[in-house]
């Protein structure tokens, strides 16, 4: 049997970016600051294919990702792998 925060992980997590960035401010307590700018960016976007400024949607979801190695747990895989996943069809 899967966890509940798996579960609820899974039935929640959209594509849209700013949601997922919702998500992310509520599970990961202590962010490390060198996701902090880039978690600003996705709170701003919807879709992977956008632009932020002179930046790529999938820029930012990608070093956000290299600099969110520190969170762990089910909420943390569950919506890497949700970015990944967005990530292949930018």
């Amino acid at each position: 049997m899967k966890s509940t925060a798996s579960v609820t992980a899974q039935t929640t997590i959209p594509d849209n970016l700013s949601a997922i960035a919702a998500i992310i401010r509520q599970d990961w307590k202590k962010i490390y600051f060198g996701a902090v700018p880039y978690l600003m960016a996705m709170e701003e976007l919807t879709d992977i294919k956008q632009a932020y400024f002179e930046d790529s949607a999938a820029s930012i979801v990608r070093y956000f990702l290299s600099n969110a190695k520190a969170w762990r747990g089910e909420v943390a895989k569950e919506v890497k792998d949700k970015l990944n996943q967005l990530l292949k069809t930018a």
